[in-house]
């Protein structure tokens, strides 16, 4: 394929930004993806053309996402080759079908999904009567669970310790601007930033010295909860890489307790 100068200078441009942002120097970039520096200088200046592999292969040492990768390839005049693919695509019925199984299964206990912005795709039973009584708003598709947690008028209010479940939801999502640079994650951590932040405490809690909790109040009492986070490490279908499975335990004898003794309507 022939490439234009202009071509390989974009993605150069490109990939000497990934680098940057990885803080590796070119010495180091090239050590792990086994090419000479002189080599890599001249790709990000633009006077050596990349091939299809090369930049895939320092995509991989840069950790970039699939998406991205997909975008250096087209930056390069390479096609893209990691598919994406809306999340009800016939291909992606067997993944579908996991994650539901592992929602359904997580019942009683809390569990969702979400996409790349942090965008609700599908949940378990247990979820909605957390969300009861807050504004129709807030619960419209495309619901951000990031902005439904620390909005003013959204679960702020009843998150006990909102402190330290904030800061911990905002740590997660800068450590996720750094990874993808992208635009539409850096809007939404601009504007939770801009919610008003309460009081710096110590919370201390059980499980404080192993994971944060959430403390939220109910009209049952307040339910403590530990939460994980799952992922598809092995993905090579774009939608597929950026999905999270947020799942939700019980901290305390109380709270399970109350979910244990949830009854769900058919």
């Amino acid at each position: 394929m022939t490439q234009s100068r202009g071509t390989t200078q974009q993605v150069g441009s490109l990939l000497r930004a990934w680098r940057q942002r990885r803080r590796l120097s070119q010495m180091d970039l090239a050590l792990e993806a086994d090419i000479s520096t002189r080599h890599l200088s001249f790709l990000e200046t633009g006077r050596s053309q990349p091939s299809r592999e090369m930049v895939l292969n320092l995509a991989t040492h840069l950790n970039v996402p699939l998406r991205e990768q997909n975008l250096l390839l087209t930056a390069a005049g390479y096609a893209p080759v990691f598919p994406e693919r809306p999340l009800h695509d016939p291909a992606l019925q067997a993944a579908r079908k996991a994650l539901d199984l592992i929602l359904q299964g997580h019942e009683p206990y809390p569990a969702l999904l979400v996409d790349r912005h942090w965008n609700l795709q599908a949940m378990n039973r247990a979820i909605p009567a957390l969300l009861e009584g807050l504004p129709a708003d807030l619960l419209h598709p495309p619901v951000n669970v990031l902005r439904l947690a620390l909005h003013p008028e959204g679960l702020a209010p009843r998150i006990e310790n909102l402190s330290a479940w904030r800061e911990h939801l905002l740590e997660r999502l800068k450590r996720q601007v750094v990874l993808t640079a992208d635009a539409a994650l850096i809007q939404l951590l601009t504007e939770l930033q801009s919610y008003p932040a309460p009081a710096r405490t110590r919370e201390l809690a059980p499980f404080s010295d192993l994971a944060v909790p959430l403390k939220l109040r109910t009209p049952e009492g307040t339910l403590s909860f530990i939460s994980t986070t799952t992922v598809f490490g092995t993905a090579v279908e774009v939608t597929l890489s950026e999905l999270t499975l947020e799942t939700f335990f019980p901290a305390d004898a109380f709270t399970l307790q109350v979910l244990q003794n949830q009854q769900w309507k058919p």
